[in-house]
């Protein structure tokens, strides 16, 4: 059958992470076709912030600015605040400060940004582009895929026209969401690793709710009031959109009316309208594989985590990246027979952190119980909310605001990483570092120009020293036609940052080897990182 269309790689699903995956496909040369069944509208968004690795991908693929200055207002708090009701007794606050105001952040040169899903959607998928200017296809449903051993058949239908196509590419990858038909369709198993559980968000607009709060404000108001309203009510826009989250099945008022639950939620009499009531179930489960042949999982159809802590679009775009550069590398020639499969080495283990990190957080809300007394404006009141207090600083509620190791911590250890002879354990816990398989660490080279700024085309060697087999071991590379830079860096801080007198970067801004001095023989460190060493599987 000739297909009526041909491209490198097919991404399935229109979402944060698709999206982030065509932009790293778009970043290496790689064709592709974006398939997304809606029309990219996001009447209901549930992604709220963006992690700050994350944005620093943004950042290389140019749209870090953009997504910053979505629309989040600059002055607006960005604390956390446990309240019996928002207007009502405050128990408990962490400071964040604002945008304007925090304090720089040492490690990343893109901290975090607020920028809800019906912000990022339209600016990633504007940075690509819709047919027939760019690669998005939307009202493009998949009917099916058919595989071989050089490439894969996607059958498509318009959703508008009815009328059916197909495409030809050499790879596919679904982003299509927790319940994945082409994962079900692969026969991967992702069993679920916590209860099912069902909740609502309720998405309404309140216009004068921040003035009339003022100086109490906050980006998240976890509630005090049931076990159906215990979870946050946060702001999405810093203006006027809200969203507030109830849990199904604690007590009969969490089917009430969306007005009557805003209206319980809230202490303060503010106008308000209700735009939409979602019911969504929370099922947390990592598939058991990430590939299937040509076919690989990417984002919630590889992973669902429990949104507390906002590690699921993060973790999804980070598997993007990943896997991105390894696609490229296949498709250019260069890559050696086992470096698809370390896509799912290096990232399931990173998927199961985020997950059991995410539920953590879940649980200590979960389980939190709330004495009817802090309700009371009494002094007997007021004791059992410095009680209560006390015991949320204990719990440990700021891990949920502030996870380094799952945002930027995460190592990788695959057979393309080339791990030290000789490991410090303290090294393995301080953060950063430049230990084979973590992010290599950001320093500051010049104004408004990052370490990480390096890296991205191909692998980056750092020279803090000087060696005369350097030419052979760029030549060692250029034989295998890996694409490799060399810099040198002498700037003091740098090298002790970096730890080791030569550094080898991959792609994806992970280190993949380090020593004092380059090998003289660098022919099988090539080999390695690129997947073709004995221990990818390869001769």
């Amino acid at each position: 059958m000739v297909a009526d269309q041909q491209t490198d790689v097919v991404v399935v699903g229109g979402g944060p992470v698709g999206l982030a995956m065509g932009l790293e496909l778009r970043a290496r040369g790689v064709d592709f076709v974006l398939a997304e069944k809606g029309d990219l509208a996001v009447p209901h968004p549930r992604v709220g912030s963006v992690g700050p690795r994350s944005m620093e991908l943004f950042r290389r693929w140019g749209v870090a600015d953009r997504v910053r200055g979505a629309g989040w207002p600059a002055d607006h708090s960005l604390d956390s605040v446990w309240v019996t009701r928002v207007g009502g007794h405050e128990l408990y606050r962490l400071d964040r400060a604002t945008m304007a105001t925090r304090r720089p952040f040492a490690h990343t040169p893109e901290p975090d940004a607020i920028c809800p899903q019906h912000w990022l959607t339209p600016v990633l998928a504007d940075e690509l582009g819709v047919a027939p200017d760019g690669p998005i296809r939307t009202r493009c449903a998949v009917a099916g895929v058919v595989e071989s051993p050089d490439g894969v058949t996607v059958t498509v239908v318009d959703r508008d026209t009815g009328r059916q196509g197909t495409i030809a590419a050499r790879f596919l990858v679904a982003c299509d969401g927790t319940s994945s038909p082409i994962r079900k369709d692969c026969g991967i198993p992702a069993p679920t690793r916590y209860r099912t559980q069902v909740f609502r968000n309720i998405l309404f607009r309140a216009p004068r709710l921040r003035e009339q709060l003022g100086s109490r404000h906050a980006l998240f108001y976890y509630l005090m009031l049931s076990s159906s309203l215990r979870f946050p009510l946060r702001a999405l826009d810093g203006t006027s959109l809200y969203r507030l989250t109830v849990g199904i099945g604690g007590s009969p008022e969490a089917e009430g009316p969306p007005r009557t639950l805003v209206s319980r939620a809230l202490a303060v009499d503010t106008p308000f309208e209700v735009l939409s009531d979602d019911r969504w179930h929370l099922v947390q489960r990592v598939a058991d594989e990430f590939r299937s042949g040509r076919v690989f999982l990417v984002g919630d159809a590889a992973h669902t985590l429990s949104p507390s802590g906002g590690f699921g679009m993060n973790t999804g775009i980070c598997g993007a990246a990943d896997l991105g550069w390894k696609l490229a590398a296949e498709l250019s020639g260069w890559a050696g027979p086992g470096l698809l499969d370390t896509y799912r080495t290096e990232r399931r283990p990173v998927a199961v952190a985020g997950l059991e990190e995410a539920n953590r957080n879940l649980q200590r809300t979960m389980k939190r119980e709330v004495p009817p007394e802090i309700h009371l404006s009494t002094a007997d009141g007021e004791r059992a909310r410095a009680a209560m207090a006390e015991r949320l600083e204990r719990s440990g509620v700021g891990r949920e605001f502030d996870a380094p190791m799952i945002h930027l911590g995460f190592r990788y250890s695959s057979p393309i990483i080339v791990p030290d002879e000789e490991e410090d354990e303290d090294d393995v816990v301080q953060r950063p570092n430049s230990l084979p398989g973590s992010r290599a660490p950001h320093a500051w080279l010049a104004p408004g120009v990052s370490t990480l700024d390096l890296f991205g085309d191909g692998f980056r060697l750092l020279c803090f020293a000087a060696s005369d087999r350097r030419v052979a071991f760029e030549r060692a590379f250029a034989r295998r036609g890996v694409p490799l830079a060399a810099t040198d860096c002498t700037l003091p801080e740098v090298a002790a940052l970096y730890e080791r007198a030569f550094v080898l970067v991959r792609p994806d801004g992970h280190v993949a080897w380090r020593a004092d001095e380059l090998p003289s023989d660098a022919t099988g460190l090539a080999d390695r990182v690129r997947g073709a060493g004995r221990l990818c599987g390869a001769a």
